[in-house]
């Protein structure tokens, strides 16, 4: 692929429900930073070109130190997000190269997304416009009113959870995100605003592994991928 893949990492949120003073991105995982861990997933692709990160306002010159202290070297700009993380994805993506032709979206606090995932959410973007990682639920799914009784239960079979990251022709995220910004809607995630240009985006099934460290228990569960899991995808 000659186009250049460009790749935004959002992580700007403070993350009330992991309960803690510091910021979910900047809690130490096997030593580093968990930021620094997704960060430097990307880092080591050969087809990322360009990485914008974006982070809070207060935490733009720590995230600059820990470019140059992990060298990170495809991380190109800094920069400060917005009120919503859909303001933050579409300031990354104002801050990438102006040659990008494919971009990433990526969850900061997501460091466990197997290369090979991530690759094939770019392949599939590349055929088909627009893709995300996904795995199906394994749950059983109730649809709950206000007076907590439930009113259905979907077919598990045609549910899945998605995750990131998410990979787009970067002129259509760019249109999506820009329609929605003169509408003045706003959507769960990336994928959300492309349909709503009336584009299909296709699923890659992903794996159970790639874990959004949000609360408290899910850390426990990332010091276990980190022992059991990431040594072995990376030999």
């Amino acid at each position: 692929m000659t186009d250049k893949l460009g790749v935004v990492v959002v992580a700007a949120g403070r993350g009330s429900r992991m309960r803690t003073q510091e910021s979910k991105q900047y809690l130490l995982l096997d030593g580093k930073p968990i930021l620094v861990h997704t960060l430097e997933l990307f880092d080591r692709l050969e087809a990322v070109s360009d990485i914008v990160l974006v982070t809070g306002t207060d935490d733009v010159e720590r995230c600059r130190g820990y470019i140059e202290t992990y060298r990170l070297r495809k991380v190109k700009r800094v920069i400060p997000g917005g009120k919503e993380r859909q303001d933050s994805v579409y300031q990354g993506l104002l801050a990438l190269d102006g040659e990008v032709r494919w971009v990433m979206v990526h969850d900061g606090v997501r460091p466990f997304a197997a290369r090979e995932h991530i690759a094939a959410c770019l392949d599939k973007a590349i055929e088909t416009e627009a893709a995300v990682l996904a795995v199906p639920v394994k749950d059983t799914i109730k649809i709950v009113d206000g007076e907590g009784l439930i009113q259905a239960t979907p077919d598990r079979r045609s549910l899945w959870a998605i995750q990131t990251p998410q990979a787009f022709r970067f002129s259509l995220l760019r249109d999506a995100h820009e329609r929605a910004r003169e509408e003045g809607f706003v959507g769960t995630d990336d994928a959300m605003l492309v349909e709503r240009l009336g584009v299909r985006v296709a699923v890659v099934e992903a794996d159970y592994y790639n874990i959004k460290i949000t609360t408290p228990e899910d850390l426990p569960w990332a010091e276990w991928i980190i022992r059991h899991v990431r040594g072995e995808r990376e030999s």
